[in-house]
């Protein structure tokens, strides 16, 4: 891809913090580019004072698209890099930090330069890495929770805090998987089918009591592809969904969402009381008898894995899906 040269030098100088009037670059996709174009940028930059530098720097692209119940998504990285979001951040819970952020003349697509980032991330996470990220994960939120800034009261531009009963009511409504359940067909464990439609039948009674927790700034894609874990910090990558929500989404995405399946079980134990703990540093949250993020995990992500399971090609897929709605059963059943 070809890259505007005067952009690239102002990139470089703030990231090397001197100012750089040559360099030449490669570039290299670093995930598929359905959602957006990441790219990785690296090359040799030379200082006016003729120091020379190896750098690695990453693009992201993003053109205007529509996510379902949330229009305003393809463009909310970009407007919380340039809001006072960064300020709530410590060296222990942080985003890539950002270079440079531009929008193109016709206002559908946007540019952000940022620091790429090295560590460890997906599945190879560890189980104290998961406490550590839902401990932090919880002093971030708690902190916002407890200051309200008035900046992010005023963004307009932030997922609704009913996108996540929305996408719920959503899957529910779509026959395909509803049905799917309830059919004699449905090749669906019979107990774990029992689950899915018992949150159905009790979903208003769960959203009711949901609408008691607290409203906190989420990230809403809080899932182990986005979170690296280097010399004892936790970066954060992704904040294109971010938004309002209830407390408790956040710690559900870490414990399901294409997680490690074996410890679904343990890791839920393990973050809930890490949450908390760093969230209570800045606000009270004793009086909270039901976290309900075992209801929240089957709300978000039972009948998208009902959803896997059907369109899955594989017999090891179709076998993941179930294994991960068996260790929801039994989280459940704790």
């Amino acid at each position: 891809m070809n890259i505007e040269i005067k952009t690239l030098l102002k990139v470089l100088s703030k990231m090397l913090g001197t100012d750089i009037h040559q360099a030449d670059y490669q570039t290299k996709q670093l995930h598929g580019g359905t959602l957006g174009d990441v790219q990785l940028v690296t090359g040799k930059a030379v200082a006016v004072n003729g120091n020379q530098f190896s750098y690695r720097v990453v693009l992201k692209i993003q053109k205007k698209w529509e996510r379902f119940g949330d229009p305003g998504s393809w463009r909310r990285e970009y407007d919380l890099y340039t809001s006072a979001l960064g300020t709530f951040f410590t060296d222990s819970f942080r985003w890539p930090e950002c270079y440079h952020t531009e929008m193109s003349k016709t206002g559908n697509e946007i540019m952000i330069w940022m620091e790429y980032i090295e560590g460890i991330s997906g599945l190879n996470l560890s189980g104290e890495m998961y406490e550590r990220a839902a401990e932090e994960l919880g002093r971030f939120q708690g902190k916002l929770y407890a200051e309200q800034p008035a900046f992010l009261q005023k963004m307009t531009n932030l997922s609704n805090v009913s996108y996540m009963k929305n996408c719920y009511l959503h899957y529910r409504s779509w026959n395909v998987v509803y049905d799917y359940i309830r059919s004699a067909n449905c090749n669906i464990p019979k107990h774990l089918c029992k689950m899915l439609i018992g949150i159905d039948e009790n979903a208003e009674d769960i959203l009711n009591r949901l609408e008691n927790l607290p409203i906190v700034f989420c990230h809403r894609d809080f899932w182990v592809a986005n979170i690296f874990y280097a010399d004892g910090k936790i970066v954060l990558l992704d904040w294109d969904t971010a938004g309002w929500g209830y407390m408790g989404e956040d710690l559900a995405s870490l414990i399901a969402d294409e997680a490690n399946v074996d410890y679904m079980v343990e890791y839920f134990q393990k973050c809930i009381p890490a949450y908390y703990k760093g969230f209570s540093e800045y606000s009270d949250v004793s009086q909270l008898s039901e976290p309900c993020v075992a209801e929240l995990i089957l709300l978000m992500f039972g009948y998208r894995l009902v959803e896997w399971y059907i369109n899955s090609e594989s017999l090891d897929e179709k076998t993941l899906q179930l294994n991960t709605l068996q260790k929801i059963y039994e989280i459940f059943m704790q």
